[in-house]
């Protein structure tokens, strides 16, 4: 089969995909968008049943698409995200070949060859919008659990429907922990939630959606080269926040009070004992510091900007609630029956053929632009601002991407 030929493939139909999609298309770069599922394909297939977006419905927007419901200050279940995408595509009648997996890119001397199960591509231009989530982050240490525990990940937990009686172990504290903590005690099941490092943040604040200080302040705006140490921010944890329609916080004193224990962060497993860190408590009150210092922040930039008066007044939440000798060690098999590791995810570049991983195996790119003529990375936490791994943020990363797309393009036909 011929390699077809054309200016820019994007790797990705998500949100991010999409959004470069439409930049590009306004600017009459030809393009195609591969995409080894449907549109939203991660969304289809990776998420548990119960999970709705961190962002209310008011931030859900795209370029040129925006939510227009009823309900903007909900927040999108699955299959409300599945169809806002969906519909995106549709909307911009974005060039899709869905149902196409790319298994390698290599360098060419003009370009790029983007090889899938459906043929190739030959490109000048390789935007990857494919996600920052691909695999799950789980410790090596995790093949040492005794097989009689069952083991799950975010994207192969679904309900507690699937898990054994018994103890549950949720390791991570971040907003996907904090959920399925939550979801698995209501259920009857015991949970115990290893806390590690995380960002404590309330989902109201002086009544006002916390997204709404964060965008008003514009610290969402905050670009990648306005921060002291880019790489520790774009590793931070997802702030603790769930999306109901009663808007309720969720923090580790909410999961206390529903009875969740709470212990320091698993440091490795021995036969049938898992191993916990001391740190709990040092963990939670460094959580509770920084939680202070925004909302500080916050109220700074309200009477700065003259709405004191118009919100409710500054509180404190109570401080994170920390048992006095929490225990170092778990039995797996016989206090903990199911472990979920909601201890991040990693993105999977394993089919790239290009010299763009440092030695750690970290994307080398500077804000999206990556080190190599040519090629673009979307999609990633605090790509270009502390927005961008949200829907609403990839607008202005497609937009100032795809200017540098375009001026390569441009570039590199004068030459030729």
């Amino acid at each position: 089969m011929t390699d077809r030929r054309i200016d820019t493939v994007v790797v990705g139909a998500g949100h991010s995909g999409l959004a470069m999609s439409h930049t590009l298309a306004a600017r009459g770069i030809d393009h195609v968008i591969l995409e080894r599922g449907e549109v939203a394909h991660s969304w289809r297939t990776e998420r548990w049943d119960s999970l709705t977006l961190l962002t209310p419905n008011w931030q859900s927007r795209l370029p040129g698409h925006a939510y227009d419901g009823d309900d903007p200050d909900g927040f999108m279940a699955v299959p409300e995200v599945i169809d806002f995408i969906t519909g995106y595509a549709g909307t911009i009648s974005a060039p899709l070949e869905t149902a196409t997996t790319v298994t390698a890119v290599s360098p060419t001397g003009d370009g790029y060859r983007v090889k899938t199960d459906q043929g190739a591509w030959k490109c000048r231009a390789l935007v990857l919008a494919s996600g920052a989530c691909n695999r799950p982050s789980v410790p090596a240490f995790s093949r040492a659990v005794p097989a009689s525990v069952d083991q799950f990940t975010p994207m192969s937990y679904r309900n507690p429907d699937q898990l054994a009686p018994g103890g549950v172990l949720v390791v991570g504290a971040s907003a996907t922990g904090l959920q399925l903590a939550y979801e698995i005690q209501r259920s009857g099941r015991q949970v115990t939630l290893a806390v590690g490092e995380h960002v404590r943040m309330p989902r109201l604040y002086r009544g006002r959606d916390i997204q709404w200080w964060m965008d008003a302040s514009g610290l969402l705006d905050e670009r990648y080269d306005e921060v002291d140490d880019i790489v520790r921010a774009r590793n931070l944890p997802s702030p603790q926040l769930v999306g109901t329609p009663t808007r309720i916080t969720l923090d580790l004193n909410a999961l206390t009070d529903i009875g969740v224990r709470l212990v320091g962060r698993i440091a490795g497993v021995n036969g049938d004992r898992a191993q916990l860190s001391g740190s709990l408590r040092n963990v939670c009150n460094l959580a509770d510091l920084k939680l202070g210092r925004l909302l500080d922040t916050f109220d700074e930039w309200a009477v700065d900007n003259g709405i004191d008066a118009e919100v409710d007044p500054p509180e404190r939440p109570a401080r994170t609630r920390v048992e006095d000798s929490p225990p170092l060690a778990l039995g797996l098999g016989s206090e903990i029956c199911s472990i979920v590791w909601a201890t991040g995810y990693r993105p999977d570049f394993s089919w790239l053929d290009l010299p763009v991983m440092d030695p750690r195996g970290r994307f080398r790119h500077d804000g999206g632009v990556a080190d190599l003529p040519g090629v673009y990375l979307l999609g990633m936490p605090f790509l270009r601002r502390r927005k961008s791994s949200f829907i609403h943020g990839a607008e202005d990363d497609a937009r100032d991407l795809g200017a540098h797309l375009a001026g390569y393009l441009d570039a590199t036909a004068r030459v030729a």
